[in-house]
């Protein structure tokens, strides 16, 4: 089993990352911040103008650490890629399979979304009592579910998954306190840019978690950019898109809901640009990377292996069953179903 490592998030601007003999050192201006070793260190994540140093830069592509760049709303940029690791047999195989049959896997990973969704509201409902609108999503979320088992089109799978997460965050400003719902606005979901703190939040995580899920794909030798379910385009990575949508809810929204619920996050820790764009500001990014790290910390019994397994390994799990199917070892892909 892969050992669990930490992720190094550079999230104020100027910073800079390099290589200084087995550790790697975060200075501002010439001042040290940090020095930790390098070989704990299994992502980094530079935000606005954060910089790494050609060494660290040939450090992480020769040991497959995820060396990744966004903006500071969280947009993915570019990504540091060392050699493709894998048998070459395997990417074919995934190739062929999302050409000529690539119904089933989407259907799975559609599916599990949505289970996932249901399992949120379903949480939200033993917490907090009965709601009405959302107990009424739970059942059209279920029903959802069994139109998908049925479809026969990739067209149709799309259309159910976005009515489904429509549906789903129709309801979803119930699951903030009702004292915080004033403040933390919330009328569906946008991005590119995001319009307010929630979505900002959300796109942030969705955005690092899809690049950790990116580097699990490559690190088993999938092609993270030919997916089932989404549309192949230069630059994305499809399948890691593909992979996401089971984590969306478990790993992201819980922990948006859990941060604002909490109060850890407050609306004053968000800043708004004069597009119309929100951010979250420095110190509360911090904030809320520490608590993804503390979140990947956490074991729970995969509902597939049967085996305890720290949260922040389910990208690597879920990337290995995929391989293992797609090499037919596994008659069906087993998605990450949460309780």
């Amino acid at each position: 089993m892969k050992k669990l490592q930490n992720s190094l998030y550079l999230t104020k601007d100027k910073l800079y990352a390099h290589k200084e003999r087995e550790a790697i050192v975060i200075k501002q201006e010439k001042e040290t911040l940090l020095k930790l070793p390098i070989h704990s260190i299994s992502n980094i994540f530079c935000f606005g103008q954060s910089t790494v140093s050609p060494a660290l830069m040939a450090h992480c592509a020769e040991n497959n650490v995820n060396l990744a760049y966004f903006d500071l709303f969280g947009r993915y940029q570019a990504r540091i890629q060392g050699r493709q690791s894998g048998n070459v047999l395997l990417r074919r195989a995934q190739y062929r399979r999302s050409e000529n049959d690539p119904i089933e896997i989407a259907r799975v990973m559609v599916a599990a979304k949505i289970q996932n969704y249901r399992s949120l509201l379903q949480r939200q409902i033993r917490n907090h009592g009965e709601n009405e609108p959302v107990q009424a999503v739970i059942k059209t979320l279920r029903f959802s579910i069994e139109q998908i088992k049925n479809s026969k089109s990739l067209e149709s799978i799309r259309g159910f998954e976005g009515d489904a997460a429509a549906q789903y965050f129709s309801v979803f400003h119930y699951l903030i306190k009702i004292s915080l719902q004033k403040s933390f606005t919330f009328n569906g979901r946008n991005k590119r840019p995001p319009r307010d703190p929630i979505n900002a939040m959300l796109s942030l995580l969705y955005s690092v978690i899809g690049q950790d899920i990116s580097g699990a794909l490559q690190a088993v030798g999938l092609d993270p950019q030919i997916g089932f379910l989404h549309v192949d385009r230069p630059g994305r990575d499809s399948l890691a898109q593909d992979v996401i949508e089971e984590f969306r809810a478990y790993l992201g929204d819980r922990l948006v809901l859990s941060l604002i619920n909490r109060q850890q996050i407050k609306i004053t820790d968000f800043e708004t640009e004069s597009s119309g764009a929100v951010r979250l500001k420095d110190d509360a990014r911090k904030i809320l990377f520490s608590a993804l790290q503390q979140r990947k910390q956490e074991v729970i019994m995969h509902p597939f292996l049967k085996e305890k397994v720290e949260i922040g390994l389910l990208p690597h799990i879920q990337a290995m069953l995929l391989a293992r199917h797609l090499r037919s070892d596994l008659e069906f892909y087993p998605p990450f179903l949460s309780r």
